[in-house]
């Protein structure tokens, strides 16, 4: 317990410290977020700087090296992967600064390396025997043998997006993922694993960055904060063979993608929408829901699930 809290302590105060740091740096780079005109409600956010998740991404790795050491593989691995898709993000989040417009990478570019990265993560898992599947809510685990490979790809490439797409509100993403990585850190800590460790750190991490990203935001994480994200939650999930919590603690992320699904099929068909905007917080919010009041919902839904599932694990 006490290496949890002092791993929980350094990685927020790495992560405040590095936030310091870089904001003035964004600053004077005019690293400005771009805002899509038919977002009239974030119309005053336009020239919010962006790519702040590289102070909790940064602080997330550089802590979670110190406490578990370069010789944990496992370790080693996960935070190489949210590396990974953290360059992923920069290079979206650089080109949209570099060309003043919402569009960075193209969809089959972020594809691809997305693809490529959850290939790793999946042979990893076949190739070192974590291939078993923890089923919710009972002591059940099931081993799906090869089967963990496509399994593992698509995990990753849903999860990821749909952090990304919860990224559409002042500390939205952040405030979900701190609620998941935590009731996940209390889990995996329940039994002595080293990835639950990760996760807090990951918890303290994320929190610092809140100071600057809660509404009114100082800072955006970018496509650079939220890829990683994904990626992270993934990897502690996916490693610990608890892939099958991730629509259940992630709900909000699930409902989120499902959002913007049903809404694209829907308009194809009938030239008509569902929500008034897609992803569903901004229908909330064109309901006239406040920023603050939609973020809360979605940390204390994400934390009801949580409480719920740790129940029964």
């Amino acid at each position: 317990m006490q290496k949890i809290f002092i791993a929980l302590l350094c990685a927020f105060a790495a992560s405040a410290l590095l936030m310091m740091l870089i904001l003035p740096l964004l600053k004077r780079m005019k690293a400005g977020q771009y805002i899509l005109g038919y977002v009239k409600e974030h119309k005053s956010k336009g020239g919010t700087p962006t790519m702040g998740g590289l102070a909790f991404i940064c602080a997330i790795i550089i802590v979670g090296l110190c406490m578990l050491g370069f010789g944990n593989r496992e370790t080693n691995l996960i935070l190489t992967i949210t590396a990974s898709f953290t360059v992923v993000g920069f290079l979206d989040d650089f080109l949209k600064i570099y060309h003043k417009e919402n569009e960075g990478l193209k969809p089959y570019q972020k594809i691809i390396f997305q693809v490529a990265i959850a290939i790793v993560a999946a042979l990893f898992c076949y190739f070192n025997g974590k291939t078993a599947l923890n089923i919710p809510f009972s002591k059940i685990s099931v081993d799906i043998g090869w089967g963990i490979i496509p399994l593992v790809v698509f995990i990753f490439i849903a999860t990821v997006n749909c952090v990304n797409l919860t990224d559409g509100l002042d500390g939205l993403a952040g405030g979900t993922s701190c609620a998941y990585l935590l009731i996940m850190g209390i889990m995996l800590a329940l039994r002595g694993s080293d990835t639950g460790l990760l996760c807090f750190i990951g918890v303290g991490a994320v929190a610092a960055f809140l100071i600057f990203n809660t509404n009114k935001a100082a800072v955006f994480m970018g496509d650079t904060g939220s890829l990683a994200l994904g990626g992270f939650i993934s990897c502690v999930s996916v490693f610990s063979g608890n892939s099958l919590y991730i629509p259940l603690l992630g709900i909000m992320f699930v409902i989120s993608g499902i959002s913007v699904i049903i809404q694209v099929i829907y308009y194809k068909r009938t030239r008509r929408r569902i929500f008034l905007m897609a992803p569903v917080h901004h229908h909330f919010q064109m309901k006239g829901h406040t920023e603050c009041k939609i973020t809360y919902a979605y940390f204390a839904i994400t934390c009801l699930v949580g409480i719920f599932s740790l129940i029964f694990w």
